[in-house]
């Protein structure tokens, strides 16, 4: 069943009409239908191609359907002043853009794997509704259903085609150090960029337990050695899960996430080249986040038919909003330090000077 090469387009007045039909989501959604075509599994909703009055009289219409809908919505929308009805529209959809070509291209990036982008797109529109704790439980859950899709299991079947295991690494994947009240955690897989292995996941949580056990930890260091911070979740182990049901056990019993919630004030994280996936996700949840110049971030999940597993969806939407979360898992893209910078993701790009933010 092919993918459609570009999702429909709506004005405000269009899209209201649209939904007035009782199948309208179906229609959309990422789904078969009785011709036996897929929905888009995406609409973009053109805010600069409404005039004012049509927005506002479409209004009562949209404001509850487009969070509701089972599709990536994409606004198209002007400059204008938070507060305008535009941008009220535009702040219910998804993700927020200005250009046509944009769109396509961020729909372009995840058409192979729609049913994984509705579901991140849906987990960060719940997510202001929920305490941490729920959003980490609501995201393994999504995330474990989806280990079961046809997404998922495509993306690994290619894996496996292409796939040279390495040998197990020797040593432990995090090493200790403390000085007083100083506890410094390394992440030490220099050779495999830190990639974030099960090994890695119950080495961490164990250190941020002593420190959780232990208030005489004043300060709590996470680095990585190597070329890389940590380059998201080890790619050998995809697909050895024992079951998807025991994974979201284990993901939400044995949580660095919700360890590191509980340390923020006490955490900084220092990061540098790859920060993929968890390495994105988990310095997000601490109250410091310092970054080397060479430091990028990436979220790649939705492109293998997944959702950030490591916490993104609860962390990364505290740091720089929902909609550009969306963007950045949907997208795959990769910001640098100092977009990152910008946007609030880190705290301060270190240059061989810490640079202040701007």
């Amino acid at each position: 069943m092919s993918a459609p090469d570009a999702p429909p387009f709506f004005t405000a007045p269009s899209l209201a009409a649209f939904l007035l039909a009782p199948d309208a989501g179906e229609r959309l959604a990422p789904l078969a239908g009785a011709d036996g075509k897929r929905g888009p599994g995406a609409l973009v909703l053109d805010l600069r191609a409404t005039r004012e009055d049509d927005v506002v009289r479409s209004r009562a219409m949209l404001e509850p359907l487009l969070p509701l809908l089972p599709a990536v919505t994409i606004a198209l929308s002007p400059d204008e002043e938070e507060g305008s009805v535009r941008a009220g529209l535009s702040a219910l959809c998804d993700v927020d853009l200005t250009t046509e070509d944009e769109a396509i291209a961020l729909f372009r990036a995840f058409r192979t794997t729609p049913i994984a982008a509705l579901a991140y797109a849906q987990l960060l529109r719940a997510a202001p509704r929920r305490t941490l704790y729920e959003a980490l439980v609501a995201e393994s859950f999504v995330y474990s259903t989806l280990q079961g899709g046809a997404e998922f299991a495509r993306w690994l079947a290619g894996r496996r085609k292409r796939l040279r295991r390495k040998p197990a690494d020797p040593g432990p994947a995090v090493r200790m150090d403390r000085d007083r009240d100083r506890l410094e955690i390394h992440l030490v897989r220099a050779g495999k960029h830190n990639a974030f292995s099960r090994a890695m996941r119950d080495g961490l949580a164990e250190a941020l337990q002593l420190a959780v056990a232990d208030p005489s930890i004043e300060e709590v260091v996470l680095s990585g050695e190597g070329p890389s911070f940590c380059s998201g979740g080890d790619l050998d182990e995809f697909g050895s899960f024992p079951d998807p049901a025991e994974a979201h056990a284990i993901r939400t019993t044995r949580s660095p996430a919700l360890l590191l919630s509980q340390l923020a004030d006490r955490v900084r994280v220092e990061v540098h080249g790859a920060c993929i996936g968890a390495g994105a996700e988990l310095p997000a949840f601490t109250r410091r986040v310092v970054a080397e110049e060479d430091a990028f971030f990436q979220l790649p999940e939705v492109g293998l038919g997944l959702v950030p597993g490591a916490g993104g969806t609860a962390s990364l939407p505290l740091r720089i909003g929902r909609q550009r979360t969306a963007w950045l898992g949907l997208s795959g893209e990769r910001i640098d330090a100092r977009t990152a910078l910008d946007w609030g993701l880190v705290d301060e790009v270190r240059l061989g000077q810490h640079v202040a933010p701007a």
